[in-house]
């Protein structure tokens, strides 16, 4: 019994080590599949399947070196909560770098001239498509994901995830004139600016040139009730996408009656969206803040032409502030 026993041993030593796959004993590799999630969001929900139209998947070994390129376009496939991106990889020390919504080429390009054997990790900065300093598109959403993974020999499957950070967001303006005149769609420009058009690998911002953010979509807009004392909505709406916003360097936002050339407001965006974290965020940090944060609707009021300064609501919080100097 006890050389039966010896035997069976060496058998299954044997099947591992070269890779032997008998009836009933299974297969002795290891294999990684990567899921994706984003829930780095306000609602602390997983909008992957909903938001996320492209992921490539880059592998960098321990010195850093591009090993192997995965990329998947296929909404169907993103959009099934059961997807994952299957790896086989010897034990070992990798990085992994994710980019979603970035294959599409509309809205970001990545710098790298992408080469498996060659390309480092430090080389992989994405850079926001813009003309002559100026971005009037909707940006598509830009997502980014990079974790560490170790890679044992113990054979097996496991499941990693990689957490995703959107980096868009849209801006909507609503500039609301008290006084109930009207008011036409080309009477005021909208703007933002900032310098967060070139990440990094690790998604940090790097230095950039300046770039003016226009509305991508602009209208007037009119409301009345014939039923009702209340006085005639008149307002223009803008929307803009722009890049990751930074605590430590707030977009400007700039408004200007275009019949006058005079400016009428000159806001920082992001100081005026960490104002209104609220009480149920109060803990959590602004950067965190931003980053989950995607979408941001302000609503600004004139009357009679001039900013009411102290009136400005940003998702549906109003913040009394009347001074509105930048650093």
């Amino acid at each position: 019994m006890v050389a039966l026993s010896m035997v069976a041993m060496v058998i299954a030593s044997m099947s591992c080590s070269r890779r032997l796959i008998f009836d009933g004993e299974g297969d002795c590799g290891v294999y990684y599949n990567i899921r994706f999630k984003y829930d780095y969001n306000i609602k602390y929900a997983n909008a992957f399947e909903n938001e996320v139209n492209s992921v490539a998947l880059y592998i960098f070994d321990e010195s850093n070196v591009l090993i192997d390129t995965i990329v998947t376009t296929d909404k169907e496939a993103l959009s099934s909560e059961t997807f994952e991106i299957p790896l086989e990889l010897e034990p070992g020390h990798y990085t992994l770098l994710a980019w979603g919504g970035l294959m599409n080429e509309e809205s970001f390009d990545l710098l790298a001239d992408v080469e498996v054997g060659t390309t480092k990790l430090e080389e992989m900065q994405v850079r926001m498509h813009r003309t002559e300093g100026v971005q009037d598109s909707d940006l598509l959403p830009l997502f980014h994901g990079m974790r560490a993974l170790d890679v044992s020999d113990k054979p097996g499957t496991y499941t990693e995830t990689i957490s995703l950070v959107k980096d868009t967001n849209v801006i909507r303006i609503l500039l609301h004139e008290l006084s109930g005149h009207e008011m036409s769609s080309d009477q005021f420009s909208f703007e933002i600016t900032d310098q967060n058009g070139l990440y990094n690998y690790d998604n940090t911002r790097l230095e950039d040139e300046v770039i003016t953010y226009k509305p991508w979509h602009q209208e007037s807009l009119y409301a009345d009730s014939e039923t009702s004392r209340a006085t005639a909505i008149n307002a223009v709406m803008a929307e803009l996408t722009i890049g990751r916003m930074s605590a430590e360097s707030s977009p400007i936002l700039t408004v200007t009656n275009t019949e006058t050339g005079e400016e009428v407001l000159r806001i920082p965006v992001a100081d005026y969206a960490l104002l209104v974290k609220g009480n149920y965020r109060k803990d959590m940090g602004d950067q965190e803040y931003l980053d989950r944060q995607d979408e941001y609707s302000l609503t600004l009021f004139l009357d009679e032409g001039e900013w009411v300064s102290a009136q400005i609501i940003i998702n549906g919080w109003r913040v009394v502030n009347n001074d509105t100097g930048v650093n």
